[in-house]
């Protein structure tokens, strides 16, 4: 990787043991934490996505360090329509598209990347960028590298989705979060739950025991509606394998939280969440759905506030839909998260766009989706 450059190069170029190491040390540098970019979950899940190296990684390096790393891909259909375009590449299981760029290098990165897209669109009418974090500085130094350059960048879409950031200890959080009268509620399940047989919570950041966890999570998940839905991880090789490796990998480097509530031994509520400092992300749930009554999954949440006691969390993701039925009632804090395509290339090719987007936003403020 030549100094000071933005290099594009097929991802399996940077599945060696330096490349790894110059991407971790990137990613403890991150502005914006996103562990759905760190080498642990990023590698296997395009191993298992694209197999045919479609995805290129776009990496600057300057002074000899690694400062910015995101996937790209050359997409041809945007939502329903047939519209080529440059974007930054996620699976249906990664829930968070910042690149992971250190902190101060942001508007560097983007002048370099758009640089690029400039020189190399090909076909591609935009670069989008998908699930990017709107308060952060790596959207800040886009529209200000957007704004110097007389270059668009729209935002297309943006959606709030539960956050859980607070100065507040546990107790006082669930107190202000939640009425008395559902508190109540609460403990009553708790109560009732609690004369099925030994209720137990276990919190484990340790790799001990991983495997059996695993394979526990990927059942309970599909004995419920997302097994019946064909959503669960388990009702594909590809999204299992990419469970079964991730969270081996990220327990190896203890940097995910298994938390469980067990009855009699069992899981009957788990909880997978994954940590890049300042920031936690709420990564999968699941519930035994033969105790729905007691509400599970929202016990198993009161003992995740736990992570407001943590010295080395500032914030957590619940990486949740918007207006998500259990999680937006209990985190009350929100995070914004949006949708932008930017103008590329040269003048005729960035009039054609702006034609886009007004068509874009003119039929649906949220989207061409």
């Amino acid at each position: 990787m030549a100094a000071d450059s933005l290099a594009v190069l097929p991802w399996r170029a940077w599945d060696s043991g330096p490349a790894r190491a110059a991407w971790d040390a990137l990613a403890a540098q991150a502005g914006t934490p996103n562990p759905f970019f760190e080498p642990w979950y990023l590698l296997p899940g395009l191993a298992r996505f694209d197999p045919q190296e479609r995805v290129r990684i776009a990496s600057l390096a300057r002074g000899g360090a690694l400062e910015a790393l995101v996937p790209l891909q050359r997409a041809m259909r945007y939502g329903r329509h047939l519209l080529p375009h440059l974007a930054v590449w996620l699976h249906a299981n990664a829930f968070l598209g910042a690149p992971l760029v250190a902190a101060g290098a942001e508007e560097a990165f983007w002048e370099a990347l758009l640089d690029w897209a400039d020189r190399n669109a090909g076909s591609a009418l935009f670069l989008h960028a998908a699930a990017l974090p709107l308060d952060s500085a790596l959207a800040d130094a886009l529209m200000a590298v957007g704004a110097r350059q007389h270059r668009r960048v729209a935002l297309v879409h943006r959606e709030a989705r539960a956050m859980l950031a607070s100065p507040l200890g546990a107790a006082d959080y669930l107190e202000q979060a939640l009425p008395g009268k559902k508190r109540k509620e609460l403990r009553r399940q708790h109560a009732r739950l609690a004369e099925q047989g030994a209720l137990t919570v276990s919190r484990r950041q340790d790799a001990d025991g991983i495997g059996p966890w695993i394979e526990h999570f990927l059942a309970l998940e599909a004995r419920g509606w997302k097994g019946s839905a064909g959503s669960a991880l388990a009702c594909a090789d590809e999204t299992a394998g990419l469970f079964r490796t991730s969270m081996t990998a990220a327990a190896a480097r203890g940097c995910l939280e298994r938390l469980s509530l067990d009855l009699d031994g069992e899981p009957i509520a788990m909880l997978a969440t994954l940590f890049a400092p300042p920031g936690a992300f709420s990564y999968k749930t699941a519930f035994d759905e033969r105790f729905a009554r007691f509400s599970p999954g929202v016990l198993l949440q009161l003992e995740n506030l736990a992570l407001l006691e943590r010295s080395d969390v500032r914030w957590a993701d619940s990486c949740a839909a918007p207006d998500h039925p259990m999680i937006d009632s209990l985190w009350r804090e929100r995070r914004m998260i949006g949708r932008s395509s930017i103008a590329i290339g040269g003048a005729a090719r960035r009039a054609l766009f702006g034609r886009i987007v007004s068509f874009e936003l003119s039929r649906n403020p949220q989207g061409l989706t």
